[in-house]
């Protein structure tokens, strides 16, 4: 068999899509994050080849692999054969095979040996009596032996201040570990003026950092002694460990990924470790660092919409603020973040043991989309009082969209934040002075602050929602929006519409965020546990701390005379009358949509103004006359 550095193999399945690879061959159907079809390794009738982002697997003859595999199982073609085609495909130029590629490859192996036993001994450190101090503090942040063991946390004796620094060092060199791979793996630190080496973690707690495949490839360490010069200390760059290429528990969030159906960002080691613990396994951490683009990729490759997750003080704020500016150049239809910040003062450790699971989850269930993030980092304690500040207002956020390199997202941001500075700059027109006792009119219009006092209008400075500060509050959705609500109804009182029009729910896209959200939660419970009923659902969805969102829905239901609302109504008519409802609402859309085209067009007689009227306009007439066609029916 040809030898290809592992570097190169981990480079091309990372770039290669299997689900696209192998959907050539197989008819794939979407199944919540996973993909089912029929085996093409076997003669079967019922489905049961699964297919996930780096592996398939048959559990009808248990036929498995990844990309590599499956093409020389399917295509017939050998090693070397299946590399060429694969790195072809990807854009990759196969490496030439020399000495020092092999001897590359070898190194890395023992680099990786060395790292686990230097992982085991750390474990054996700390259930010794050397660890008694950093086994009391782990027991004191709440622990359990379970996870500590899941977690495989351990110890590094020795002195942070001189002293007795060669503890690891002498260890490892009785296990026969040669000094010079310690120095290599990052383990020992060897002087500028040729000192001898000792050990760079000493009386720190321990936390092996792993790839994507379990193997320790570095270590994360926390001080003990509150003097220390850093509180954590991570491994430096080597041949095995990138910290900006890698996410600190990469390997068990995977799975729980796919489970989830999403993926969770959270900013420290031990909030990852908090967070597995209350039973919220799908949790990962940058490594010192802000969120960079390869770890918004491999997020990307576990889930379409990964939440990050920001602890509730400035520095959080900060460190969401910066994840905006870096992930907007890389957006992709489908692909974007949620933002999810905490109450002031509190990190996802101190929310999961105040209020347990549930708590972290009703957070989550308010996290808010990328745009609505931007926009709020981009206004928030802006003055919008002359024309030229809301010309520069304007300039900003149009700035913000051109830096989408995907043209199609682009556009829809910039349509998005002209509505949105449309509303915002529009003058408030409050009807006439209420009589005694009616709320003053005012204040109804959305982004306005102020109202009536008296028969005198105090104006008040445009608002622009609740403060960035404030994300982690609920948001009641708009009480009036029936339409919405009523397509959600039809979901969650026949799951099944999920299960066979799950491409049409997902293109619906609500304005109101926390609609939104559900909507997508309700496709991911109903798609990865077909064949629940109604409530069934509705209890999933409970039991994730959407219970608020969903009294909301369920609270309109008498308001709601559409009969595909209701439970006993026919499968027929439910489907019939659900799609009547979608195309409605997405005629109301497109409807909304052209007048503002219409109005930008009276303002901007350009090419592309009228391009996009005239096509709002066909596609506007297109959609009437399938409604049209379908109420006659």
């Amino acid at each position: 068999m040809a030898q290809f550095p592992e570097s190169f193999l981990e480079e091309l399945r990372n770039r290669v899509s299997l689900p696209g690879l192998i959907g050539r061959h197989v008819r794939l159907t979407k199944r919540g994050r996973d993909y089912l079809g029929l085996c093409p390794f076997h003669n079967e009738k019922t489905p049961s080849f699964h297919v996930y982002d780096d592996h398939y697997h048959c559990f009808g003859c248990g036929a498995h692999g990844d990309a590599i595999e499956f093409m020389k199982s399917k295509g017939g073609l050998s090693f070397h054969e299946a590399i060429e085609q694969l790195a072809g495909e990807a854009g990759l130029a196969v490496p030439q095979q020399r000495p020092e590629d092999r001897e590359r490859d070898k190194q890395a192996a023992s680099l990786s040996t060395a790292l686990e036993e230097c992982a085991k001994w750390y474990e054996g450190q700390l259930q010794a009596a050397v660890g008694r101090e950093a086994k009391a503090y782990i027991e004191r942040r709440g622990l359990s032996r379970e996870t500590i063991a899941r977690f495989r946390i351990g110890y590094a004796p020795g002195s942070s201040k001189g002293g007795a620094r060669t503890a690891l060092k002498e260890a490892m060199l009785a296990r026969n570990i040669p000094e010079a791979l310690l120095i290599e793996s990052g383990m020992l630190i060897k002087p500028d003026d040729g000192g001898p080496s000792y050990d760079r973690f000493r009386n720190r707690v321990m936390f092996p950092i792993s790839d994507r495949r379990g193997r320790v490839i570095a270590f994360g360490g926390r001080a003990l002694d509150p003097d220390a010069p850093a509180k954590y200390l991570n491994s430096p760059e080597t041949p095995l460990f990138h910290k900006s290429h890698t996410l600190y528990n990469i390997a068990l969030a995977r799975e729980a990924s796919r489970e989830a159906g999403t993926v969770l960002v959270a900013e420290g080691y031990m909030d990852v470790i908090a967070l597995a613990q209350a039973g919220i396994s799908h949790a990962v951490a940058p490594l010192g660092t802000a969120l960079t683009e390869d770890q918004m990729a491999l997020l990307w490759r576990m889930a379409a919409e990964p939440i990050l997750c920001f602890d509730g003080d400035k520095a959080g704020l900060k460190a969401a603020l910066r994840a905006v500016d870096r992930a907007l150049p890389l957006l992709e239809p489908g692909k974007s973040f949620r933002f999810a910040l905490l109450p002031a003062g509190q990190d996802p450790d101190d929310l999961v043991k105040a209020g347990g699971r549930a708590a972290m989850e009703e957070v989550l269930a308010q996290a808010l989309p990328l745009s609505e993030m931007l926009w709020r980092k981009e206004t928030e304690g802006q003055a919008i009082d002359t024309p030229e500040r809301r010309a520069a207002l304007e300039n900003t956020l149009k700035a913000a969209a051109f830096r989408i390199k995907h043209p199609a997202v682009q556009n829809h941001y910039r349509e998005h934040l002209r509505e949105r500075l449309r509303n915002l700059f529009a003058p408030a027109r409050p009807s006439r002075p209420p009589g005694p006792g009616q709320m003053r009119g005012g204040q109804n219009r959305p982004g306005f602050a102020g109202g009536w006092a008296g028969e005198r209008w105090t104006g008040g400075r445009p608002g622009f929602g609740r403060p960035i500060g404030d994300l982690a509050a609920p948001q009641a959705p708009d009480a009036g929006d029936r339409r919405e609500k009523a397509l959600l109804l039809g979901l969650l009182r026949h799951p099944w519409l999920v299960e066979d029009h799950a491409e049409a729910v997902a293109r619906l896209t609500f304005p109101n965020h926390l609609l939104d959200s559900l909507k997508m939660r309700i496709l991911e419970e109903a798609s990865r546990h077909p064949g629940l009923d109604g409530e069934g659902l509705a209890s999933h969805l409970r039991g994730q701390g959407l219970g608020t969102s969903l009294d909301l829905v369920f609270g309109e239901e008498y308001r709601v005379l559409e009969p595909f609302t209701k439970a006993e109504t026919l499968r027929d008519k439910v489907e019939r009358g659900w799609f009547q409802a979608v195309q409605r609402y997405r005629l109301n859309e497109l409807e909304k949509e052209l007048a503002t085209a219409q109005a930008e067009l009276a303002d901007d007689m350009s090419p592309d103004a009228w391009r996009r009227f005239s096509a709002l306009q066909a596609e506007v007439g297109a959609a009437r006359s399938q409604v049209s066609a379908s109420d006659d029916e």
